[in-house]
């Protein structure tokens, strides 16, 4: 039979428990969306979610990787509340399957694709139909973000296939998981020429842009962005309106992003 003074200690436990659970509770219902992002944006998203946790006392939580890689992970299920891709064919392809709020996407920003070396080469180029890359590269390679999947790679893959060059380096290729990935190769001295984003090259100081691919070489890149269809944070539709923000904008802008929505 229980006594009173074990029903007692027993409401007291219960009490405890309680006090620690229901903030722990109430902080897990706080935290910020969860957003999967293309992993060139890395140094501008995070100086943007800075800016919203001054502002709103809140923080994004930002995973960074391939679109590719990312947007395979939303498909089995992994649980991203935002995810901003660098390129359409990886937001279509989420799309189709149903698992972006269509309503909520819309092109961010636009980058452009560049070819750098290490900051201490004598090398040159001018980029045009039939330019020497090969003789460029010499002995090393070419780090290019993997050409079949990730968007910088197949960028770069379709710039050099217009030029007329993809024949003579595809053998010759230094593929990594994503772009940032490749500029560390280059960056390191691991390889003596890479293709990357001109975000990229702005925010590594060991490297240098040799030549801009000129636009027609390749699709317009694009960062689409959206929420998933199976979020449910309800800071998911601030954070992304943040970013459509005009002090979102300067930061963009800072690290060379074009902004492609109009204030």
């Amino acid at each position: 039979m229980t006594t009173r003074g074990e029903l007692l200690r027993v409401l007291i436990a219960v009490l405890a428990i309680s006090v620690v659970i229901l903030p722990f509770r109430a902080h897990a219902e706080d935290k910020g969306p969860v957003v999967f992002a293309a992993a060139s944006l890395k140094d501008a998203l995070d100086a943007v979610n800075t800016n919203w946790q001054k502002e709103s006392g809140k923080q994004a939580v930002i995973s960074y990787a391939a679109s590719s890689a990312l947007a395979k992970q939303i498909e089995q299920g992994a649980p991203a509340d935002i995810f901003i891709s660098a390129d359409e064919d990886w937001m279509d392809y989420l799309a189709t399957r149903k698992l972006i709020k269509p309503d909520t996407r819309f092109d961010l920003l636009g980058n452009q694709l560049v070819l750098i070396a290490p900051k201490d080469t004598n090398l040159t180029a001018t980029i045009a139909v039939g330019f020497p890359i090969v003789s460029l590269i010499g002995d090393g390679r070419l780090a290019m973000a993997d050409t079949q999947s990730v968007p910088a790679g197949k960028y770069g893959k379709a710039a050099l296939e217009k030029l007329g060059a993809w024949a003579q380096v595809k053998d010759k290729i230094a593929q990594a998981e994503n772009v940032r990935a490749a500029l560390q190769l280059v960056s390191r001295g691991e390889a003596p020429l890479g293709i990357v984003y001109a975000t990229d090259a702005k925010a590594d100081p060991n490297v240098k842009v040799l030549d801009t691919f000129p636009e027609n070489t390749h699709a317009p890149i694009l960062y689409p962005i959206a929420i998933a269809a199976s979020s449910t944070n309800k800071d998911a539709p601030t954070f992304l309106a943040y970013l459509k923000s005009s002090a979102a904008q300067v930061v963009f802008e800072a690290q060379g992003f074009k902004v492609l929505l109009n204030y």
